[in-house]
C-alpha cells in the first residue's frame, strides 16, 4: 500500500478501534497529518460504548488536539473510503460502520479473510505498533515525522505503550522508529506518570494477593482484572522481586483475548521465549531475555482448547516449558561421548559489507538485520558478513581476504527488513543496501554435527549467561579444530550449506 494511491478519494474517514489506545491514536493521528498535508477530506473516528476515560489519553488528545470523534451512533454511513486503524472490522473491539469502501491498516494477526481491494489493506502482525507501520508509510512518502513533534511523539508513545515500554519491540523497524524519532520527553514522562488509577492500583494489590507458586518449577503466575496492559507489567516486575520466584507470568483477558506478561531472572529461561511457547499456534508475543509480552486470541484459543480453562492452560503450559528442553553447557560439554559425525562446509553466496566504507575510523555503530543487532566500531579494517538467514557477524580485513572472494553480482536480501546501520554517537541511520557486495568462501572447511532429537539450550564459552535455542531437526556444529566451539544451526541452513564426509 501507498499512502499516494488513497489521495484519489473523495473523502477519508480513519476509524480506531472503540477505546482507541495511545497506539490507534498515534498511527491515525499520523495518517491524519499526511492527509492534510495533501488537501484531503479526512476525520478520525471510534464508536463503543464509551468516550475515551484514561487520563493519560485524555491529557494527549487535548494537549495535541488530535481531532478524534466519538461516534455513539451505530447506524451511520461514511462516504468514500474508510480505514480501520489498528483494528479489523468484525473483530469484537470495533464498532462496524456502513462505508462506500473499506481499507486496513493495523498490526495485529488476522483471524478474518479480506477478500477486498488487497492496495488497500497493509496488515503488518510481525511490528511491534500499528505506529511503527504508519511511520514506515510515511516514510516512503518522504513525510518526516520529525518535523512535527506532536506527531513523533505520538508515534513514539504509540509504540512505548504497545510494547510494555519496548520490551516487546522486536522487530527493527520498530527500533528503527524508537531511536530516530526526536520526542518531547518531558511531555511522554508526564504521559507516563498519569497512566495509573486508583482502581488500577487496587486490581495491581488484589492480583498480588492471588497468586499462584509452583516450587518444583520456582514460577508464580496470577490472573489478574481487566486493567491497560502496562499493569501486568508492573505486577510482574513486582512479583519477581520475591526471593523464591525465578520467572513469572501476569495475564488478563480481553474483549477479543488474553493478555500476558512474563518475567525471567535466570540464566536458563529468557523471558522471550516463554512467551512464544505459551502463545504458540494461538497468539503471538516477543521481548528481551528478562521482559517480554503477548497476546493470545481468543477465537484461536476455543478452537483448541474449549474444555480448558485459561489457568488451567497456562499453568499446564508453563510447567511443559521446564520440561522441554536440555541444557548443553559446552564449559563441561565432551564432544567425543555424543555421536558427531563429519560435515564438509559448501561453499555459499553471502552478503559483506566494508564498513569503512561508511563512516570514519573510531565511530561506533549498530548493524541492524532482521535476525538481530552486531554492535562494533570502525577501525578500517571493519568488515561484516551476512549469511542466508539475515544474522550478521563481525570479521577483519585479513581473515575475511584470506577466507572470501568477492563476487561481480548483486546481493539479494531474503529477508522482509533491509539491513542498515546506525551511528551511535549521532544517530544517523543509513540503509545498507548500496554498500552490500556478494562473497562467496574459497575454502572447505570440515566440521563436527549432530542432528538434534529434542530443543536444546546451547551455552558457550563466549556467553556464559545468554544461550542458543536449537529445536528438533536442528544441528550442533562445531569446528574440528576446536569443539569446544559449538554453535546451533538449523535444519534449513544446515542442509543447504553442508553435506556428509
Amino acid at each position: 500500500m501507498r499512502l499516494r494511491d488513497l489521495l484519489s478519494y473523495e473523502k477519508i474517514t480513519l476509524q480506531c478501534h472503540d477505546n482507541p489506545d495511545a497506539d490507534a491514536l498515534g498511527a491515525a493521528f499520523g495518517l491524519y497529518l499526511y492527509f492534510k498535508s495533501k488537501n484531503a477530506d479526512v476525520n478520525i473516528i471510534y464508536g463503543g460504548r464509551n468516550e475515551i476515560q484514561k487520563s493519560n489519553l485524555k491529557l494527549l488528545v487535548e494537549k495535541f488536539r488530535i481531532p478524534v470523534i466519538f461516534c455513539a451512533e451505530r447506524d451511520l454511513h461514511f462516504k468514500g473510503l474508510l480505514i480501520t486503524v489498528d483494528c479489523q472490522d468484525g473483530e469484537g473491539n470495533v464498532t462496524h460502520f456502513d462505508s462506500d469502501i473499506r481499507g486496513i491498516i493495523d498490526h495485529h494477526q488476522s483471524d478474518f479473510t479480506h477478500n477486498g481491494n488487497k492496495e488497500l489493506i497493509d496488515i503488518r502482525p510481525e511490528l511491534g505498533s500499528c505506529s511503527t507501520l504508519v511511520w514506515d508509510l510515511l516514510n516512503q512518502e518522504g513525510f518526516d515525522a520529525n518535523e512535527n513533534i506532536k506527531l513523533s511523539t505520538c508515534l513514539y508513545y504509540g509504540l512505548m505503550t504497545d510494547t510494555g515500554n519496548f520490551v516487546e519491540a522486536r522487530h527493527p523497524l520498530d527500533r528503527d522508529m524508537m531511536e530516530s524519532l526526536k520526542y518531547d520527553k518531558a511531555f511522554v514522562n508526564q504521559l507516563i506518570n498519569s497512566n495509573i488509577s486508583l482502581k488500577e492500583l487496587e486490581v495491581a494489590g488484589i492480583a498480588l494477593i492471588r497468586h499462584v507458586y509452583n516450587r518444583d518449577n520456582r514460577f508464580a503466575m496470577i490472573h489478574a482484572k481487566p486493567c491497560d496492559p502496562n499493569i501486568l507489567g508492573l505486577i510482574a516486575d513486582f512479583l519477581l522481586q520475591v526471593d523464591v520466584v525465578d520467572t513469572c507470568v501476569v495475564f488478563n483477558e480481553t474483549l477479543d483475548g488474553y493478555k500476558l506478561s512474563t518475567r525471567s531472572c535466570i540464566r536458563e529461561a529468557r523471558a522471550d521465549e516463554l512467551i512464544e511457547y505459551l502463545t504458540k499456534d494461538i497468539g503471538d508475543g516477543g521481548g528481551h531475555l528478562d521482559k517480554a509480552g503477548g497476546f493470545i486470541s481468543k477465537h484461536k484459543y476455543e478452537k483448541l482448547y474449549r474444555d480448558m480453562d485459561i489457568d488451567s492452560y497456562v499453568g499446564m503450559r508453563m510447567n511443559k516449558y521446564f520440561s522441554s528442553y536440555d541444557i548443553v553447557d559446552t564449559a563441561d560439554f565432551d564432544i567425543n561421548k555424543e555421536g558427531f559425525e563429519k560435515y564438509a562446509r559448501r561453499s555459499v553466496t553471502m552478503g559483506m559489507v566494508d564498513l569503512s566504507m561508511i563512516w570514519e575510523n573510531g565511530t561506533p555503530v549498530t548493524v541492524r538485520t532482521r535476525a538481530g543487532d552486531v554492535n562494533t566500531r570502525i577501525d578500517g579494517n571493519s568488515f561484516v558478513i551476512l549469511d542466508s538467514s539475515g544474522k550478521a557477524y563481525s570479521i577483519n580485513r585479513e581473515k575475511f581476504l584470506k577466507s572470501y572472494r568477492i563476487l561481480n553480482s548483486t546481493y539479494k536480501n531474503d529477508t522482509d527488513y533491509i539491513p542498515t546501520i546506525r551511528n551511535r554517537m549521532t544517530g544517523e541511520m543509513r540503509g545498507l543496501e548500496k554498500f552490500i557486495k556478494p562473497c562467496r568462501s574459497m575454502q572447505q572447511s570440515i566440521v563436527l554435527a549432530k542432528q538434534l532429537d529434542r530443543t536444546v539450550k546451547l551455552f558457550t564459552r563466549w556467553d556464559e549467561n545468554g544461550y542458543s535455542i536449537g529445536n528438533k531437526g536442528d544441528y550442533l556444529v562445531a569446528r574440528i579444530e576446536d569443539t569446544t566451539d559449538i554453535s546451533i544451526v538449523s535444519t534449513g541452513v544446515f542442509k543447504k550449506n553442508y553435506e556428509k564426509i
